[in-house]
């Protein structure tokens, strides 16, 4: 609504500004300022036009097309006041010209070709000491889905900037409005967990509008812009997490971390547990412990639907997590009766 407003005062400022002129271009008549308005107002529809044309223009795509002018404009002055005195001055101005016009293409080219790399532009530059490095977390949609980010930014664990990519914004939108019940649901969570979020004081959320649009795949995208940011990515998606790893970027695994918090248990311990269902394999039983461990207990099968206390046996670590096989605490007693 306020770059409607702007465009609107512009094409008016425009118009009033032929009126002006045509004020004083008596020599077409009557009707001249009136031809001043419609020229002013024709001028200010054809630079919005342009304006709107530029929208995929980044701000330090320009910026990075500014520097290598600049560079290619200081290198041109430098080499013409080097080669001056060997040649004749009645070609000094074709000359000037000529490696003014080669270095500020080869400077404009070489800077947008590495664009991604200006992290430190004169209009943004940010000081700071060397040994206060900013930390940049960028989040994936499958962690904003997860929902567990918001209660591990509730208890203060993560600090830094938390970055939210514009077209990770866009792709949970289109899970938000997708026909699947299922996905517009979880679609939906996330964008309730980047609100929970935002509204935590103490935490610095950021939103990112650079979208890359010669790429299509969102986590090649999440790639480049991390190593743009030097960040992060926390995520729980697995294909990304690996191909991050592989291209040197640190990755922060939700599920990794939640395994990591789960409590040791060693063979031997004593627990107990509530026996839900049958296992895979004859007489057993399986329970679950409190964080979704599956506990597996021999010759229980009799014991489904209660309370058992089970003994330790072995711990199996898995990539879809951990398993810890028990048996009865009463076969114990009967082996020591033997």
């Amino acid at each position: 609504m306020t770059l409607i407003f702007i465009r609107i005062l512009f094409v008016i400022l425009c118009a009033s500004f032929g009126f002006q002129i045509g004020d004083f271009l008596q020599g077409l008549g009557r009707f001249a300022p009136f031809i001043g308005v419609g020229l002013g107002v024709l001028l200010a529809l054809i630079i919005i036009l342009m304006e709107l044309s530029m929208k995929r223009v980044s701000i330090r795509g320009l910026s990075a097309g500014v520097f290598g002018l600049v560079i290619g404009i200081l290198f041109a002055r430098l080499i013409m006041w080097t080669i001056s005195g060997l040649v004749d001055k009645e070609y000094h101005s074709i000359l000037q010209v000529s490696l003014t016009a080669v270095f500020c293409y080869l400077g404009m080219i070489m800077a947008m070709r590495g664009k991604d790399e200006f992290n430190i532009i004169i209009p943004y530059i940010k000081l700071r000491r060397e040994d206060q490095k900013e930390e940049i977390i960028i989040l994936d949609t499958s962690v904003i889905i997860d929902g567990r980010i918001a209660d591990i930014c509730h208890t203060k664990f993560i600090e830094g900037k938390l970055v939210i990519p514009r077209f990770v914004l866009k792709e949970l939108q289109q899970i938000a409005d997708s026909p699947d019940p299922i996905k517009r649901n979880r679609g939906r969570r996330g964008l309730d967990m980047l609100n929970k979020i935002r509204k935590l004081s103490y935490m610095d959320v950021k939103i990112h509008e650079e979208d890359f649009p010669e790429l299509q795949d969102v986590d090649a995208k999440l790639i480049k812009l991390s190593k743009m940011l030097g960040a992060k990515i926390f995520t729980n998606d697995y294909n990304l997490n690996k191909i991050s790893e592989l291209q040197g970027i640190p990755v922060l695994n939700i599920n990794e971390l939640a395994n990591a918090l789960k409590p040791v248990v060693l063979p031997g311990e004593l627990m107990e547990v509530k026996l839900i269902k049958e296992g895979k394999e004859y007489n057993q039983a399986v329970a679950y412990l409190d964080d979704g461990t599956m506990v597996v207990v021999d010759n229980a099968r009799h014991m489904i639907g209660q309370q058992a206390k089970v003994i330790v046996t072995s711990v199996l670590q898995t990539a879809a997590g951990r398993m810890i096989f028990t048996r009865l605490e009463t076969q114990r007693g009967e082996r020591d009766r033997r």
